[in-house]
């Protein structure tokens, strides 16, 4: 029987830093060494290691001190490569079909702290009204700041009707508060749809998983059987990302058959594809039924509106820059997270692997959004007063290991204005408040934003407003005004060259572990 390949990716919640990776998995290849070992460095390894173990003041296991130098040797690439221990690894691979067991939040690091990227909708951190940019300073009686990540996240798992205890610092409202929250089995619903009102329909899809595709094809058939459309908006805001193949079906139900959706390019030749609008591009099992066979046309023509925030990333932005660039859709709402980049996860043994950055990718156009993010055709606030708590989002060009987009050649400038343009904003809303009364403040810090897909959903209303034809308010983030145009070079980017070979593969394109022989 022939050998096939299954290429599987998705969000990693709280195993990296950042936003979420979109991985592959693969057997362990010997691959030989381009250039020589150091065997100077090497040696001073194995003499820091020898001292450890002769002199350091309580014995220490030889497994956990080179295990140890593995993670920190890969951690300091960038913050989405690191190497995956047995748990890790085990959770990553549970995570790909939208089930694992925990709180339900995606975090990253910052300042010492976990920072709250994202509760999934419905989890138990969604329904104890954890928020984005909140940041956890205790987990029950011990404290964050010293931890790891990886410690972080062993300590807030457990068994399903576990408690634990988290104390929040939420910035916006200046107050620290604890939230016990029972662990349970995520089960991560990825499609949400419906009428909004009369002939314009909504679909959220809050990440990419194994099951998307199918189950947007159902909604959007859902949405077309009863009446004439005349919009869509598809709401990407607060998806971390998730399987590539999944990324590439979005697209391709709205997109021509055939039309590119986005490429990848680093130093191997499996980084270097094309990857386009057709079924063997998103194809994630044996099945040779096409979930988007049989889409009502519509899909390809209908006005279509893509919401995103600084919390959409990676399978998100490939999405949003697909629907960009062939302007298939308006983007609204603030610029993207700015993950750019491709991750590999070869299996290294029987219960490990290594999670590797291996490509930047590009959108239809050339360009990387590495750092920078897709930029929305219409800035739109989520809160009609504006939202001041712009100037603390961290995105990926905040990260001091970061990649750099190789398109923008002094990098260094925009993170300096970018700095420039938050200080000024932070001084801005400062002398503002300073005119409020003490209960206008306490006011605004008791306000909640409305959830995302609600009636009450401010920028939602400025979505539909945008397929009606009518006013929209723009937003009033000085950050996002003066954000500043794409790279002038995104045209003449170095994506694949002519001819690349088209293989459906993950967002993080790598050789996956083949099916058994026969």
């Amino acid at each position: 029987m022939r050998q096939t390949l299954k290429h599987i990716g998705l969000i990693v919640l709280g195993l990296a830093t950042g936003a979420a990776a979109t991985l592959a998995f693969s057997q362990a290849s010997a691959q030989s060494a381009t250039t020589p070992l150091p065997l100077e460095q090497l040696r001073l390894l194995a003499e820091v290691f020898g001292q450890i173990k002769r002199e350091y003041v309580q014995p220490v296991d030889d497994k956990k001190l080179l295990n140890a130098a593995i993670k920190g040797m890969v951690s300091s690439l960038d913050p989405h490569s690191s190497y995956l221990d047995k748990d890790e690894y085990k959770e990553l691979q549970e995570q790909t079909r939208g089930r694992f067991a925990g709180l339900g939040i995606e975090i990253s690091q910052e300042d010492g702290l976990v920072k709250v990227i994202s509760p999934i909708e419905d989890s138990p951190a969604f329904k104890a009204g954890l928020k984005p940019g909140d940041l956890i300073t205790r987990i029950d009686d011990k404290p964050v700041r010293g931890m790891t990540l990886d410690q972080a996240v062993k300590r807030m798992r457990g068994a399903p009707g576990s408690k634990v205890t988290l104390t929040i610092f939420r910035k916006s409202e200046e107050r620290t508060f604890p939230v016990s929250i029972v662990r349970a089995e995520i089960r991560v619903q990825s499609i949400k749809g419906k009428l909004l009102e009369p002939g314009i329909g909504y679909v959220r899809i809050t990440s990419f998983q194994e099951r998307t595709v199918p189950d947007l094809a159902r909604k959007l058939q859902e949405l077309a059987k009863d009446q004439p459309l005349k919009g869509l908006i598809l709401d990407l805001r607060n998806n971390g990302g998730g399987i590539l193949q999944s990324a590439v079906g979005v697209s391709a139900a709205f997109l021509k058959e055939g039309a590119t959706v986005v490429s990848t390019n680093g130093q191997i030749k499996d980084a270097k594809q094309v990857y386009q609008a057709t079924f063997d591009n998103y194809r994630l099992s044996d099945s040779p039924e096409d979930p988007l066979k049989g889409e009502a046309p519509i899909w390809k023509t209908v006005p279509m509106v893509v919401l995103v925030n600084a919390y959409s990333a990676s399978a998100s932005e490939i999405v949003a820059g697909a629907l960009q660039d062939s302007k298939r859709a308006i983007i609204m709402g603030k610029t993207t997270f700015g993950k750019g980049s491709v991750q590999t996860v070869r299996q290294m043994g029987p219960d490990t692997a290594l999670r590797l950055t291996t490509a930047y990718y590009y959108t239809p156009s050339g360009r990387s959004i590495q750092s920078i993010g897709i930029k929305p055709d219409v800035p739109v606030d989520q809160n009609p007063k504006g939202d001041p708590d712009d100037v603390l989002v961290t995105r990926e060009i905040d990260y001091q290991n970061h990649l750099h987009n190789t398109q923008t050649p002094d990098e260094q400038k925009e993170i300096d204005a970018r700095e420039a343009r938050r200080l000024e904003e932070l001084r801005r809303l400062e002398e503002e408040n300073a005119k409020k009364t003490p209960e206008e403040r306490k006011k605004e810090r008791e306000e909640r934003l409305p959830d995302l897909g609600s009636a009450d959903d401010f920028m939602l209303q400025q979505a539909v407003r945008q397929i009606k034809g009518e006013p929209v308010q723009r937003t009033k983030s000085r950050l996002e005004a003066n954000a500043g145009p794409l790279p002038k070079d995104a045209a003449k980017a170095a994506a694949p060259a002519a001819g690349a070979k088209t293989d459906p593969k993950t967002d993080t394109v790598v050789p996956a572990k083949p099916a058994d022989k026969k």
